[in-house]
């Protein structure tokens, strides 16, 4: 059976998806799995063995994207985040079985439309997505492994990385942005606090990590940082490329983005910061790894100030801890 799964928005919503293309290929390997994926996504999608073939959604009109997935002679779809450009271009491609979540004006293009309630946030995000596996087949495990991603070259890559940076020990790494993909975040002079606290630990090397496009924040954090002995580190290649880094580092300190959840698909331990809210809580975004530290910041100036104060003592007894 050819099945395509579609998560075709931001990096850490598709990594919540993983799990589902997962089951899907181990409940039956002959299955063909099929991910409709956002162009940034394209290189994790195409190096996970449980992926089959990756059909890129690069904003084209409804008619080219139904056509790429009539190319695809799909046997049935799962569509994890549904909008009515991805319905309709499934309903024009006459895909015969078609599952989403019953939300929205677009459910009408669904043959299979499943009740959710996501706003409840009785389940994490990817709790909500393997459930949508039971419309297709009612006996599926739901089981995963962790961590799930593994990549090819990963210790070649960080061995580069080290000698690169001169990095002998131990790998902290904190990212203070967040590509406006999450509900909370400390301010880049809080993060270097917390960074003067990893640094006075011998044991660990520290890294800030930044994304292509946070080269401000990178500027301002070098100046913020001129003489420390922290190392600022660009991430210029692919979402795959950052993964065998994060995979060989010892702990990943960041807001809820789409690297927090890179860091733990890959097995890396967190500290991940979530907004005071039940929607945008660690109840909803949890990762799909494990060894994840969850820290949910107060709207009220006192409650930031208490949880900022509750980091730094966890902070310290975690890094005093790591060899």
């Amino acid at each position: 059976m050819n099945i395509m799964v579609v998560r075709n928005d931001k990096l850490g919503d598709f990594i919540t998806a993983l799990p589902t293309l997962y089951v899907l290929k181990h409940y039956n390997p002959s299955n063909r799995i099929i991910a409709l994926v956002a162009p940034l996504n394209r290189r994790l999608a195409e190096s996970c063995d449980f992926i089959d073939e990756v059909i890129v959604d690069t904003g084209d009109d409804i008619l080219e994207l139904a056509f790429k997935i009539k190319q695809a002679q799909i046997d049935a779809s799962v569509t994890l985040f549904s909008n009515t450009r991805v319905a309709i271009a499934q309903w024009i491609a006459r895909i015969p079985v078609r599952i989403a979540p019953a939300t929205k004006i677009a459910q009408i293009f669904y043959n299979r439309r499943i009740t959710q309630r996501r706003s409840r946030v009785e389940m994490a995000e990817f709790e909500y997505n393997l459930e949508l596996a039971k419309a297709l087949f009612s006996d599926i495990s739901l089981d995963f492994p962790t961590p799930l991603l593994h990549f090819e070259g990963s210790e070649e890559a960080y061995s580069d990385f080290c000698a690169e940076f001169a990095i002998t020990k131990p790998v902290v790494a904190f990212h203070p942005g967040f590509g406006g993909s999450s509900d909370a975040n400390w301010t880049l002079s809080e993060y270097v606090e917390l960074v003067r606290i990893a640094e006075a630990e011998a044991n660990v090397d520290v890294v800030m990590t930044f994304g292509p496009d946070e080269e401000k924040l990178y500027d301002e954090a070098k100046e913020a940082l001129c003489e420390s002995r922290v190392v600022l580190y660009r991430s210029v290649g692919s979402v795959a490329d950052f993964a065998k880094l994060l995979s060989c580092f010892k702990l990943f300190i960041s807001t809820s983005t789409g690297t927090y959840h890179l860091a733990s698909a890959v097995g890396c331990e967190t500290f991940t910061f979530f907004a005071d809210t039940r929607f945008a809580s660690a109840l909803r975004w949890k990762s799909i790894g494990e060894n994840q530290h969850h820290f949910m910041i107060p709207l009220n100036p006192q409650g930031r100030l208490e949880m900022f104060e509750k980091v730094k003592r966890e902070l310290k007894n975690r890094l005093s801890s790591l060899s």
